[in-house]
């Protein structure tokens, strides 16, 4: 994180409605110009988080700050947001949808209408702007929103689950939108149950399950809870060099496959060369985000996000 300002930070946030404990003591620190991702099945806390930290909703107990502000609400000038319940003007045409959401935030509507304009010209989409928002697709009624959260050029970018309903060509432009933002000096915090979105661009993370905080930090600090995983295929099927496999090593379609010994992997090379193993192939696979959730949050959390696989992306 180095020596960067910190941009929104939240200490023990708790939320109770009605009785009912939504969110137990979650914290994060996110410094500027960074992305942020927060993930967790849906109903894990995620919204209720993010809302407290724009100040939509106050907290049972906790603190938590914007760009320096304890009172988030009242710099929401300086934020682009998008809701988790989306929603515009279906009669409206794309480019007074934007220039609508531009005025909200402080703009003057002439200006407002003039970065409308230029923000569907240079994503692509200038043949939407005369089309009202009804003749739109849904995903593409969620760009126009998306390209509304920075029409105000904001300092920082809070998204809820921006990628759901995006189909997987607008999720690429999404993702570099958002690296295109924080290469602009803007802080983004977005939460997702996709974690493949999150291993492309997060800096750091904060895991969320049961409304509690399974994890804060960066994204390399979750992986380094696994060790890495060592992939092995020999032409000898047996032979002494099986002894200098752990007692943990599987052989999954030919390969042996075990974590990576303590001590690193030229003892173990060493001992399979000398045991006449005669390695094929040898890898070391890191582990990714994905495996370090499960280890994190739990096979039942990871079950709920809806992954199956590492890879696989829930609309």
């Amino acid at each position: 994180m180095g020596e960067r300002p910190i941009a929104a930070e939240a200490r023990d946030l708790v939320k109770d409605f009605d009785g009912k404990r939504a969110v137990d003591g979650v914290s994060l620190t996110v410094p500027e110009a960074s992305i942020t991702g927060i993930l967790g099945p849906n109903g894990a806390g995620k919204t209720t988080c993010l809302r407290m930290m724009l100040g939509i909703i106050d907290p049972s107990s906790g603190t938590r700050s914007l760009l320096g502000h304890d009172r988030p609400i009242e710099i929401a000038h300086l934020i682009g947001y998008l809701p988790e319940e989306r929603g515009l003007y279906p009669a409206m045409p794309a480019v007074e949808a934007l220039a609508f959401i531009g005025a909200l935030r402080g703009l003057p509507i002439r200006e407002s209408r003039r970065r409308a304009l230029v923000l569907l010209r240079s994503s692509g989409h200038e043949d939407w702007a005369k089309r009202p928002i009804r003749t739109l697709s849904k995903g593409m009624a969620q760009t126009v929103q998306l390209l509304g959260t920075i029409i105000h050029e904001p300092k920082l970018i809070v998204l809820d689950e921006p990628f759901a309903g995006l189909d997987a060509i607008n999720q690429q432009k999404l993702e570099q939108l958002i690296r295109d933002q924080a290469a602009a000096g803007v802080t983004v915090i977005f939460s997702t149950h996709v974690i493949a979105h999150a291993e492309r661009l997060c800096e750091r993370v904060v895991i969320i399950a049961e409304g509690k905080s399974a994890f804060e930090g960066a994204v390399d600090e979750a992986r380094a809870r696994l060790r890495p995983i060592v992939h092995v295929r020999t032409r000898a099927e047996d032979g002494p060099w099986r002894a200098a496999l752990p007692a943990s090593a599987a052989n999954v379609g030919g390969e042996w496959r075990f974590e990576l010994p303590a001590d690193g992997p030229e003892p173990l090379l060493k001992a399979l060369i000398d045991g006449g193993a005669g390695i094929e192939t040898l890898s070391i696979e890191r582990p990714g985000l994905h495996d370090a959730f499960i280890a994190i949050a739990g096979e039942a959390a990871a079950r709920e996000m809806g992954h199956a696989a590492p890879t696989e992306e829930a609309a």
